[in-house]
């Protein structure tokens, strides 16, 4: 008889709930930085699609740490700070302003950046849909709040301000609890590091540590230490954030927050592939190791590689490379696990990329963000005989970025054929409106469109309803495959009778 625990068995089947929350960057016309959270707050509560206004915040534990201790604290920026001195915005919930929309997903202001969290998803390629979908919610919100004002408002889906200021593009994926911390940590750190070379969104220039002209990620410069539940300053490469989002007992959310942005749909689905791949190996107990005894400047060092030789230091005079690393989940992952075909083709393209990326490099343009990006500046650099140095570089570095179809340089790449492109436009957008089937997000997705007017407050883990003056609490338990049958529910009764016999 298998020791395997059900969740355990369909993690391992690639069953992991995954999410994508991006904080975006934005400008409006004749503000500045000073005004940022006031902008972020009429941002999204502009948003003119159908919404539920009322997140829960009960679960939420973000100075809980995976390693058994609380936080008394969290950092804060000191830039940051300053601005914000003397200033005062409202409740933290009115400053947060969430809005929870019929695909389950959440749109608030986070730290002045409009953030859209993806509903979770079992696919990739539906986590890709919906990740893109966002997009559009935010140009949406974005034209409203530029016809409220009366200013041009442009909205970035990258990293840094090119000022040494930082904001997140997060994954979360829920696993098994018994995997700890220490497992976690040997297991994903290593393809954390090595994933760059296929994922990153490349960055003009440096905004800390050793000068560079060019890099494969944006998020490189920000990272202080291996391990700790920070998010906005002394940045981790493993964050160790305990807030599951689902019962402690059972669940962990591995909250990874090391990634970039991505334009390209494909290497958004390369990169949460690729620690999903690392998380159902370490469940079978057969994800490989590495022991990198110094992950922050490993992940530098990778970023800043214009060799390609990709070398990873290891201990004394031993080093390895990125393409070694990710080879070796690739060949566990093949031997060990039963890859389903998303997975199978998963495994093919990295395997093809990682050889490309040895020799000339002819496909990567059109499949990694950092390889489309310098492509992109070193053509204009041969025209104008730019050096890096030159700021138009980063300005057109942001412009690859800008989400406006029609002004981004991404979508004048794909206008050309030269990337890979986005899924349809009707897939999008009909993913604004519908949550990912099967899901918890499905039944929070369908309480927020059809009975908004009992929902008294929602978030990843429950729904609450208020029946004849009295609240009932739903949980929604992530590991679930709620029924279809949900959707049929035309009353409340119904659709409670159907959630609990899911």
């Amino acid at each position: 008889m298998s020791n395997t625990s059900p969740a355990d068995a369909n993690a391992s089947a690639g069953l992991i709930l995954a999410g994508i929350e991006t904080e975006y960057g934005f400008t409006v016309e004749g503000r500045s930085a000073d005004d940022q959270i006031e902008d972020a707050i009429a941002f999204v509560r502009g948003y003119p699609g159908p919404c539920f206004a009322g997140w829960d915040y009960c679960y939420e534990s973000p100075r809980a740490d995976l390693r058994g201790f609380r936080l008394d604290r969290l950092a804060v920026d000191p830039e940051d700070a300053k601005r914000d001195t003397g200033k005062t915005y409202g409740t933290p919930h009115e400053v947060r302003s969430d809005r929870i929309l019929p695909n389950g997903a959440r749109f608030y202001n986070d730290h002045g950046h409009p953030e859209y969290a993806t509903p979770e998803c079992w696919s990739l390629d539906e986590l890709v849909l919906h990740d893109t979908a966002g997009q559009f919610v935010l140009l949406r919100a974005a034209r409203v709040l530029s016809e409220a004002t009366g200013r041009a408002v442009s909205v970035y889906k990258n990293n840094t301000d090119f000022h040494g200021s930082s904001y997140g593009t997060h994954e979360n994926y829920l696993v098994p609890r018994e995997l700890g911390f220490e497992r976690l940590y040997a297991a994903v750190t290593p393809m954390l590091i090595a994933r760059q070379i296929l994922c990153g969104a490349g960055k003009v220039g440096s905004e800390s540590g050793p000068r560079a002209d060019f890099q494969l990620t944006a998020r490189g410069d920000f990272f202080a230490e291996p391990a700790n539940a920070e998010t906005l300053f002394r940045r981790p490469v493993f964050n160790t954030r305990d807030e599951p989002h689902a019962a402690p007992q059972t669940w962990i959310r591995l909250h990874v927050i090391s990634g970039d942005a991505n334009m390209i749909p494909s290497c958004t689905r390369r990169k949460v592939g690729l620690v999903k791949l690392a998380l159902m190996l370490e469940i079978a107990g057969q994800a490989p190791r590495w022991n990198i005894p110094q992950p922050v400047r490993a992940f530098s060092a990778l970023s800043r590689d214009e060799t390609r030789e990709f070398r990873i230091a290891l201990d004394g005079r031993n080093w390895t490379t990125a393409y070694d690393v990710i080879e070796s989940y690739l060949a566990a992952a093949e031997q060990t696990l039963e890859l389903n075909a998303e997975f199978k083709s998963l495994v093919a393209e990295c395997r093809e990329l990682l050889s490309d990326l040895a020799g000339p490099g002819a496909l990567a343009p059109r499949s990694i963000d950092w390889a489309a990006k310098k492509e992109l500046l070193e053509a204009y650099r041969g025209e104008a005989g730019a050096s890096w140095r030159e700021p138009v570089l980063q300005a057109y570095d942001l412009e690859y970025h800008n989400i406006d179809p029609a002004e981004g340089l991404y979508f004048a790449l794909e206008s050309m054929e030269q990337v890979d492109p986005m899924p349809s436009l009707d897939e999008r957008l009909a993913r604004i409106e519908s949550a990912p089937e099967r899901t918890r997000a499905f039944a929070r997705g369908l309480a927020v469109s059809r009975f908004s007017n009992l929902l008294t407050r929602a978030c990843w883990r429950s729904i609450t309803l208020d029946l004849e003056g009295q609240e009932l609490e739903l949980e929604l338990p992530p590991n679930k495959l709620y029924s279809a049958q949900l959707e049929a529910a035309d009353d409340v009764g119904t659709f409670i009778q159907i959630l609990r016999n899911s």
